[in-house]
């Protein structure tokens, strides 16, 4: 009798701890998704030699300040764009200082994410990709860019506003820079004993929409990546509606991998040889 009451106490502590968890994830979860606050200013005086640099702010739908910059070629365009969306812990003035060889010859936008950097609001899936498809008609709508002939880029966290945002909008190419099927299944797979799918309000399904993305998809690993698993990326990749190519950069991890020369050299080729080809 004595050991069944201690069996029983047991089992209610457990209980009571995995309640706990559970709770302390669903109460956390943005902290534990979304880190603006390791998004300080990376560069101090964000300026590309390629481009014509200038800060914007742009007004989200619901009147949120988001803050970020615009990088245009010095000669006349229309001009092929790029909208980029950064990581989870990402400030994105870095893309500003390395737009010439990333993307040469385009108009490129980088605004931060909702309480990230100078950006007003509090981050959620929901305004990330809402955001987002107001940047792609923002861009678009830039005399000197040419609207049909504008890609996204997404890196990690990014990978899945890129993929939602080229779903409904018609992006001429897309780049994923280390994605996933779905943060929902990152976390199931780290938090194994509580029960994320009933808690995760941000799930960010990628794998879910891949089969609708009808643009040429460039898919980017790091040669070592703790945070996004291959395994993750291969489930994405068997989905993607239009494959261009799924490459594995040496040398790289899973923070890295943006700034590195064979990445760059990689992206601005793709994207140069897809905005060189008339529109199908």
């Amino acid at each position: 009798m004595n050991n069944s009451k201690k069996v029983a106490g047991l089992a209610g502590i457990v209980s009571v701890l995995w309640m706990g968890l559970t709770a302390a994830v669903a109460a956390n979860q943005k902290r534990l998704l979304f880190n603006p606050l390791g998004s300080k200013r990376e560069v101090l005086k964000p300026y590309s030699s390629g481009h014509r640099t200038r800060p914007i702010v742009v007004r989200s739908k619901d009147g949120t300040r988001l803050s970020g910059w615009l990088m245009t070629p010095p000669v006349k365009g229309p001009h092929p764009g790029v909208v980029y969306f950064g990581g989870r812990s990402e400030e994105v003035s870095w893309v500003a200082r390395d737009a010439g060889k990333l993307f040469p010859g385009m108009a490129v936008l980088a605004v931060n994410y909702r309480g990230y950097g100078d950006s007003h609001g509090d981050p959620a899936e929901e305004h990330f990709v809402e955001d987002g498809r107001m940047l792609f008609d923002w861009l678009s709508e830039r005399h000197h860019v040419d609207p049909k002939r504008i890609a996204v880029v997404g890196r990690s966290l990014g990978s899945g506003v890129a993929v939602q945002v080229a779903m409904e909008r018609e992006a001429s190419a897309i780049v994923l820079i280390t994605p996933y099927d779905s943060i929902l299944a990152i976390a199931k797979r780290k938090f194994k004993a509580i029960p994320v799918e009933y808690v995760l309000r941000h799930k960010f399904e990628s794998i879910k929409y891949a089969h609708q993305l009808l643009a040429p998809t460039y898919v980017l690993r790091a040669a070592f990546d703790d945070v996004v698993p291959h395994s993750h990326t291969d489930l994405l990749v068997q989905k993607l509606g239009k494959l261009h190519a799924d490459e594995i950069i040496p040398d790289s991890d899973h923070m890295n991998i943006p700034y590195l020369e064979s990445t760059q050299d990689r992206i601005a080729s793709f994207l140069s040889s897809r905005f060189s080809q008339p529109p199908a």
